[in-house]
């Protein structure tokens, strides 16, 4: 495969079933209504997990414009392959929030929030105050940066005799996001991925849902610029202590 199209299939996955598992929590009439944070952030681990699994062995599986940079900061990603990469997200996180769009339009059309309408698609802060918004959005991202950074292959032992993992190889980032989701997502919904929050805040723009407002455009630019300071800063501090 292509490594192109394994990074927008890969990330069209992942929104498909990050955006959908909120969705299911959020919107009215649905089974998984009011289910709560746990529901979300499992919900959005696993979604990575999938995404991983498709697209890892044929690009590497970042799904995350910040990941691209971030590699390529460090010298681990080449800078000319960056905006393929970046392309390729941005396409599938919109692709993958249409097909949500598509399975939850009734119920999209019966919740008369506005908010939660818009929650399908991209992140919002619970206290707005974009300073300390940006804040928790570089955390986020610094957290999942540089501990991917650290990531070992599944080896036991000085032999390094593999354990046959396999797919479960995808694993560990997503057992790293539902931490990052749990312990640092209350405060912005931890988007620490700006296709994740820009290409599903565009199809917001775009697609025809009864009642909906505005997408919230004068927030957009911190779940954009704040997991690429965040990954940015994850980069140097790797490079310095290396």
């Amino acid at each position: 495969m292509h490594p192109f199209l394994a990074e927008f299939l890969g990330t069209a996955l992942l929104l498909l079933l990050g955006n959908g598992v909120v969705a299911n929590v959020v919107l009215h009439k649905t089974k998984g209504n009011s289910s709560g944070w746990i529901v979300i952030t499992t919900g959005w681990a696993l979604a990575v997990f999938v995404g991983v699994v498709l697209a890892g062995p044929y690009s590497g599986a970042h799904l995350n414009p910040a990941v691209t940079i971030t590699l390529a900061i460090a010298g681990k990603f080449a800078w000319s392959q960056v905006p393929l990469f970046i392309t390729a997200q941005m396409l599938g996180a919109m692709a993958g929030a249409l097909a949500v769009w598509l399975n939850y339009k009734d119920h999209l059309d019966e919740t008369t929030d506005t908010g939660l309408q818009r929650a399908v698609f991209c992140t919002e802060p619970a206290i707005r105050r974009a300073g300390r918004n940006f804040i928790c959005e570089l955390t986020g991202t610094f957290v999942l940066m540089i501990t991917i950074f650290y990531f070992t292959n599944a080896e036991l032992g000085q032999d390094k005799t593999p354990i046959g993992l396999g797919s479960l190889g995808a694993l560990p980032v997503a057992l790293l996001v539902w931490s990052i989701g749990l312990s640092l997502g209350g405060t912005t919904g931890y988007a620490i991925n700006p296709a994740r929050d820009m290409g599903p805040r565009i199809m917001h723009a775009l697609l025809p849902i009864r009642g909906k407002q505005g997408s919230d455009w004068a927030y957009a630019w911190v779940p954009v610029a704040g997991p690429l300071a965040g990954g940015a800063l994850a980069a140097v501090l790797y490079m310095f202590i290396k």
